[in-house]
């Protein structure tokens, strides 16, 4: 019974390494996409600067269901990102970068389902598996977007910004009397 228990932590070696990494890539990603929410959202563009947020709520989501794995199979969990948020002020640029921040996690999900599936580790394989759909979900959001710039151009983004100043002025306060009074 002894010699099972220990065995059973080496069996899920690779399987915890690879759920490490992607808590990393995860964090990482949720760290970006609330930058570029940030930054839209001060350039007053909602529907992207919610769309990141979004994103990053899921991701935080994802980084949960991981942990919870990492934890089950006896390993410790590591809150540090892969890599430091890219100061991005472009929303071309942004959405470039979160279209390959979203393929690289595709790519990586794939590959890793795969190798949980030779180790023997049907659980994790499938938890991989199913945060690829999100992951493309993501990119086709991303991807949508910026079809959306190329085909309206600088319309698409300054329509999204005049709608909020549209927004702010309907809710207003209202003064009532005379002015100046």
């Amino acid at each position: 019974m002894l010699k099972q228990a220990v065995k059973e932590p080496l069996m899920y070696e690779k399987s915890i390494e690879l759920l490490k990494q992607a808590v990393a890539d995860e964090l990482s990603g949720v760290h970006q996409y609330m930058y570029f929410h940030f930054h839209c959202d001060d350039q007053g563009l909602d529907l992207i600067s919610n769309l990141f947020r979004r994103t990053a709520i899921e991701e935080m989501m994802h980084i949960e269901r991981i942990a919870e794995r990492i934890l089950f199979l006896k390993g410790e969990v590591e809150l540090k990102p892969s890599h430091e948020p890219a100061k991005i002020l472009d929303v071309r640029e942004m959405l470039a970068v979160a279209c390959r921040l979203e393929l690289q996690s595709i790519q990586d999900y794939n590959q890793w389902a795969n190798v949980c599936a030779s180790h023997s580790d049907s659980v994790t394989r499938k938890l991989f598996e199913d945060l690829v759909v999100d992951e493309e979900r993501h990119f086709r959001q991303y991807d949508d977007e910026q079809g959306n710039i190329g085909r309206y151009g600088e319309s698409y983004l300054a329509q999204q910004s005049m709608e909020r100043s549209r927004n702010v002025a309907a809710a207003a306060p209202v003064r009532q009397g005379k002015p100046g009074a």
